[in-house]
């Protein structure tokens, strides 16, 4: 099962806000052995987010959507989710419940527009303010902020997918070729590949002053990761190119 992240909003396309998401739900996933396999960034625009909902709903894909959930009329991920799968908005009971428990007697029907999700949606609790999202099928929406956002997001994880963690089953690696262009190493990367499809591999060119570098690392399950690696460094070693292994937290903390 992919893994993608819907990040919905104007203010992120104008640069009003600075999207936090990526990288958050990026680590919440690495925590728990998981990847992200794409993202996308979209607008409020109605007939674009019922589009792209289409698309993600028909790939069968484990989706986190963050933002568009509230009762604006800028918000419109409900009523996109809705008409994507061609269901109506309702009430949910549950929902309901928890704004009642929030808000008491204060619950207007501006705010019941909270919990009008498309029928056959259950809740996703919220632990800051009580207001839910919502999950259908494999689409999870939480709200834009990120102090419920990512709570909300490892709920999800840890509820409803936990026959997918394997926390500890996953790991990178890295070494930094240098003096090396990527047109030097394509060859042994092509044939490092075919032989290793339990692995991925990835190449980084940078530099370093004058001069070149590669970094190439591999990802998957931590033994064959050790073992391809060792086997990656030799190929390099026979092609005459120095090395030394790059420690990632470092390079590119998260």
């Amino acid at each position: 099962m992919k893994i993608g992240l819907i990040i919905i909003g104007d203010e992120i396309l104008s640069g009003k806000r600075q999207d936090r998401h990526f990288g958050k739900v990026i680590e919440l996933l690495d925590e728990r052995g998981l990847e992200l396999s794409w993202t996308r960034i979209l607008g409020d625009d109605a007939a674009l987010l019922t589009e792209n909902l289409r698309q993600t709903f028909a790939s069968g894909d484990l989706v986190f959507s963050c933002g568009g959930i509230g009762a604006t009329p800028d918000d419109r991920t409900r009523q996109c989710a809705a008409e994507a799968l061609g269901l109506d908005l309702e009430e949910h009971p549950e929902g309901r419940a928890e704004l009642l428990a929030r808000f008491g007697d204060q619950v207007t029907s501006q705010r019941l527009r909270l919990v009008e999700f498309p029928k056959g949606a259950e809740i996703i609790p919220n632990p800051v303010n009580r207001v839910p999202g919502f999950s259908l099928r494999d689409h999870h929406f939480v709200p834009g902020f990120p102090s419920m956002a990512w709570p909300m997001i490892e709920w999800v994880l840890d509820n409803r997918y936990a026959q997918l963690l394997a926390p500890g089953q996953r790991t990178e690696r890295a070494i930094c070729v240098w003096d090396a262009r990527e047109s030097d190493i394509i060859p042994l990367m092509e044939v490092f590949e075919s032989g290793h499809r339990e692995l991925r591999l990835s190449c980084l060119p940078g530099s370093q002053g004058d001069r070149y570098q590669l970094e190439l690392g591999l990802r998957g399950v931590p033994a064959a990761v050790d073992a391809g690696l060792i086997e990656l460094c030799a190929a390099v070693d026979d092609l005459g190119f120095s090395w030394e292994e790059v420690n990632l937290k470092e390079v590119r903390p998260r």
